[in-house]
């Protein structure tokens, strides 16, 4: 299995999905609990809710899951968010606070997992980010997610539906983050946030340079958008998804018609 899969298109926007992978070698999943084994935290299906919505759109995605290794985690380790709950470069609990190990990694392993998986998937992602700007003189990094909308151990309430992340507008131009949380206020029916919560993981802080003509924004999605039920089995929900997709399809189509306004120094 290769850690990374790589669709490359011609326009000005990249796609990242770190989360959306499920595979996991034999030998890991032999030391996942029960609650592991389950891969509750999975960006279900989206892919498949993505996919078409954006012509000429470049994807990156990872196929490991993120109890493997999270590539949206600083690879030193360090929190995304300080002071909160959160899980970490390899998680040891899922987003409820339960192990997910019944023999956790240690640091040798942690960084084989790090040089095998995670390094692969953003050697990639910067490769097409780069590629892309080559080519139009920006590029716009969209990084795909999903989370259940209820999670009491890592936030309170309910998740709104859209989620966008721009660490407090330094992963973009004002443009971009103005936009997109526009258009997300006006989709009857749903709810949004800029920065609430999720303000961006590692990938969007670290690739994000609008200065340079690299802008990054995260959306979040809550998966009740989309799904069934948030519980076992995370099945699709296709009604759900047909109203959804328009609503994703426009925030893409409007991010790359942006894009030749956004050029930064070659």
């Amino acid at each position: 299995m290769t850690p990374v899969e790589v669709i490359r298109g011609d326009g000005p926007v990249v796609l990242g999905m770190p989360h959306t992978g499920t595979w996991l070698p034999d030998h890991i999943l032999a030391r996942l609990t029960p609650v592991g084994l389950r891969l509750a935290d999975t960006d279900w299906h989206i892919a498949r809710l993505y996919d078409g919505l954006l012509p000429g759109a470049t994807i990156v995605r990872a196929t490991f899951h993120r109890y493997l290794i999270d590539a949206n985690r600083d690879p030193s380790g360090a929190s995304l968010y300080p002071g909160q709950n959160t899980t970490g470069l390899v998680p040891l609990t899922d987003f409820d606070g339960q192990p997910l190990w019944t023999t956790p990694p240690d640091a040798d392993e942690i960084a084989a997992r790090r040089a095998e998986y995670h390094a692969p998937y953003h050697t990639a992602l910067a490769t097409e980010l780069a590629r892309v700007h080559a080519r139009h003189g920006v590029a716009i990094l969209y990084d795909c997610h999903s989370i259940r909308s209820q999670i009491p151990f890592l936030f309170e309430g309910r998740l709104p539906d859209f989620n966008i992340g721009t660490n407090d507008g330094t992963t973009c131009a004002p443009q971009i983050e103005t936009v997109v949380a526009v258009i997300c206020a006006k989709f009857e029916g749903y709810s949004s946030v800029l920065n609430g919560r999720f303000k961006g993981g590692w990938t969007t802080r670290h690739y994000g340079q609008p200065s340079h003509g690299i802008h990054a924004i995260q959306m979040e999605l809550a998966q009740v958008t989309h799904l069934v039920s948030e519980a076992p089995p995370f099945a699709y929900d296709v009604a759900k998804a047909r109203r959804l997709r328009p609503h994703l399809g426009e925030i893409l189509e409007t991010l790359a018609a942006r894009a030749p306004t956004l050029r930064g120094p070659s």
